[in-house]
Formats: structure tokens, sequence, C-alpha cells
């Protein structure tokens, strides 16, 4: 668990007044599932509200990022006015008008 994500439960809790765990993505999820007539318990979807939690943080989590840091000063001005091509490179992100992830090269 990051620190931004300790300081956002703890001052859940702060604002809570109290000391009870405060409602995870994972229990959401899971209440979602029984929403739509499953069963969240059943052997396929036990632990798919925690992988769907852990996946949404992973893709979600460039946005805690900070470019400068990640970049590392890899911007150089030379003289050159010809493309510069790289290929293959990885991307995957998440659509936020489905929730649903992308990817590819």
């Amino acid at each position: 668990m990051t620190e931004k994500m300790k300081r956002t439960e703890e001052l859940a809790l702060t604002e809570l007044g109290t000391l009870e765990k405060p409602e995870t993505v994972a229990d959401l999820v899971r209440r979602m599932l029984q929403m739509i007539g499953e069963d969240p318990d059943r052997d396929g979807l036990r632990h798919t509200p925690e992988r769907f939690e852990k996946a949404l943080r992973f893709l979600t989590s460039g946005y805690q990022q900070d470019p400068e840091k990640l970049l590392n000063g890899a911007m150089f001005s030379v003289c050159y006015d010809q493309m510069v091509l790289v290929k293959d490179i990885e991307i995957y992100s998440l659509c936020e008008h489905h929730l649903m992830p992308f990817f590819g090269k």
C-alpha cells in the first residue's frame, strides 16, 4: 500500500470518527457482483474483487507518477531536422468512459 493510499485511509477513519475499516474497492466489486446476480463466493469469482482492485490500482498508477522523475532528464536539445522513430513502445491505460483496459505497442 502506498503512502498516499495509507493517508487516504487514515483521513477516512478520521472523518468517520471511528476505527472501523473503510470500505475497499474489493468490497464494492463484491457488492457489484451480487447486484448483477452473481455469487462472489463461488469458485470462479472468489478472489475476483481483490484481483480487480489490484488491476485497477496498477492501470491508474501513472496518475501518481512524477513525469520529470520518470523521464530522468531524457530531453535533449540537438540541431537535427530529421524525424526520429522509436518502435515497439508498450502502452497500457484505462478507458475512463468504460473502465476497460487497453494496451498495445
